[in-house]
């Protein structure tokens, strides 16, 4: 078990499967290109390899702002809904922990939806606190 940057197409395409348990919205190709585009911009994607097999997903990037200095943004965390509750989105939770602290990064952020109460109980089993809210408003 170990965790895996995903930088070719072929390795982005690996973790669609489980990603789009979680954003049932995009297409396989749609997300590969996203993922490519976002790239440039610091998105890195992340992957839990078990023997050969995706199980968890974490996208990612860090960033800096004014509210709380450099952090790292959690976009995307995923664990395939087949094998949840066996320590695999544990195992990649530490492994982004880990990653902010090698940064220099003072916080782990992310937003969740509101509907996601298993995934709010993880947060906090993993000592997370709510610290705000999410406003968004469409533009189209």
């Amino acid at each position: 078990m170990h965790v895996v940057l995903a930088e070719t197409e072929a390795e982005i395409r690996r973790c669609f499967p489980v990603m789009a348990q979680l954003r049932p919205h995009l297409e396989e190709e749609e997300f590969v290109a996203r993922v490519r585009r976002q790239q440039g911009t610091g998105y890195r994607l992340a992957y839990l390899d078990v023997q050969g097999a995706v199980r968890s997903v974490a996208g990612y990037r860090i960033q800096e702002m004014l509210v709380r200095g450099r952090h790292l943004y959690v976009d995307d965390l995923v664990t395939d809904q087949g094998f949840r509750s066996q320590g695999y989105g544990d195992e990649l939770f530490d492994w982004l922990v880990t990653r902010a602290r090698e940064e220099g990064c003072g916080h782990l952020v992310l937003d969740s939806g509101v509907q996601r109460l298993g995934a709010h109980r993880f947060y906090f089993r993993r000592e997370m606190h709510i610290a705000g809210f999410h406003f968004s408003m469409p533009l189209e």
